[in-house]
């Protein structure tokens, strides 16, 4: 049995965590089989506990944009831990963090540590509120932002319709101010505006979805999107959870050249270790508690371990000036020698990339949206998901899911999988 040790242990986990797993997409549902269990990584690598090395292309779901215990980082991160892990107190990385962030990041002048991207944007969402005395915000089928019951919506029966809960646990009276558009309609979201004019506080965009497959926005999506903020007095939230520091330094904001009003992070500004942060101008920012009356805390929000992490991954990136020409590359290349192969086979598929993240859908027609997502065919994934994984290379265990590549991932591992891609039969 290829994953006997794996197997084990989620059997012992279910007695214990519910559904045996801390996440769900762990427990591999989607795909079907076993989850697999890591007991540690390296560069491009992770290792199971049955000894089984893989290739990963999800690098902690983007954190592990320099690949895995970059030697650097954990040197770093063992200083720190020896002086201590979290103090309750304001420490001086705080600040040296967020300077970095806030003078490399376009429109950004101040900047909040959390401790999960779920709690950014939570609190963005909570700020954007407070900021305009408004209750209502637009998201997108298919983004996702966390668990806070404010995203966990489902779309109604029309463009001007509340969204319901699809998770038990979330009430009608939150559902009743989250209101769903089709990611890439901006006539949708022209008529929600219209339909509820003077009542939405904000739009809240993953700027390249990465929770229903890598899905890009189409020709000024974007840019319309910033005009009907403007047009309505809303503000614009960028969730650069996973594209912060990972499509460029200055995020999603920089490679689009759309201004957002407030932006979300995680993954990468923590390398590794949990973090989260949401940002934006003076004026907003300053709402916040202790400044303003819009309330935020966390104990360990901006604790020392994760801020030391974050503050060196991102000045090794910094210094780099070949990193993103790098990644972005290798991505390339994976998109292209892996078309080949499938096309060669008459697979129907469909590859959307943006910078160092990836998705293959087997699908002929475009991908923009949730529902075109939904249409691929996902059983073919499964499959090909499984091959792969009994061969060594570690996808997301969903089509729904982004595959992001590190700068570990060199000719080697980009070789090894397009071989193992190349004996693929289906």
């Amino acid at each position: 049995m290829l994953y006997q040790r794996s197997s084990a242990l989620f059997s012992e986990a279910k007695k214990y965590i519910p559904g045996g797993v801390n996440s769900p997409v762990r427990a591999f549902k989607s795909v079907g089989g076993v989850p697999i269990f890591m007991k540690s990584a390296k560069g491009a690598y992770l290792t199971d506990e049955d000894n089984r090395t893989y290739i990963d292309y999800i690098n902690s779901w983007g954190p592990a944009i320099l690949g895995h215990t970059h030697p650097e980082v954990v040197k770093a991160v063992q200083s720190q831990a020896e002086k201590g892990f979290s103090f309750g107190t304001p420490t001086e990385l705080e600040t040296e963090i967020a300077k970095l962030i806030t003078e490399n990041v376009p429109n950004i002048d101040q900047i909040r540590m959390v401790s999960s991207g779920t709690e950014a944007c939570m609190s963005a969402i909570r700020l954007a509120r407070g900021y305009t005395g408004r209750d209502k915000i637009i998201k997108f089928e298919g983004c996702y932002h966390g668990h806070s019951d404010s995203f966990l919506i489902e779309a109604g029966s029309g463009a001007a319709t509340f969204g319901t809960p699809n998770s038990p646990g979330v009430t009608q009276g939150t559902a009743k101010d989250t209101l769903l558009a089709r990611y890439n309609d901006l006539e949708q979201v022209e008529d929600l505006f219209h339909h509820n004019e003077g009542e939405i506080a904000a739009v809240i965009i993953e700027p390249i979805a990465g929770n229903m497959g890598c899905v890009l926005p189409e020709f000024n999506f974007l840019k319309g999107l910033r005009e009907l903020c403007d047009k309505y007095n809303t503000l614009l939230i960028f969730d650069e959870v996973m594209t912060g520091f990972r499509l460029a330094f200055g995020g999603a904001q920089e490679v689009f050249g759309i201004n957002a009003d407030l932006v979300t992070y995680g993954k990468v500004i923590g390398g590794g270790m949990p973090v989260g942060a949401f940002a934006g101008r003076n004026e907003i920012m300053d709402c916040l508690a202790p400044k303003g009356n819009v309330y935020q805390a966390g104990t360990l929000s901006g604790n020392p371990l994760a801020m030391r992490a974050g503050l060196t991954t991102l000045q090794l990136i910094k210094q780099d000036t070949e990193f993103y020409n790098r990644i972005n590359k290798s991505t390339e290349t994976l998109d292209f020698e892996i078309s080949k192969i499938l096309s060669s086979k008459g697979i129907e598929h469909r590859i959307n990339r943006k910078g160092s993240m990836m998705s293959v859908f087997f699908h002929t027609n475009k991908v923009a949206n949730f529902n075109d997502a939904q249409n691929a065919n996902h059983a073919l994934f499964n499959n090909f998901f499984h091959y792969l994984l009994e061969r060594g290379i570690y996808l997301p265990p969903s089509g729904y899911e982004t595959w992001f590549i590190s700068d570990a991932i060199t000719s080697t591992e980009i070789d090894k999988t397009l071989e193992v891609i190349n004996k693929f039969e289906y």
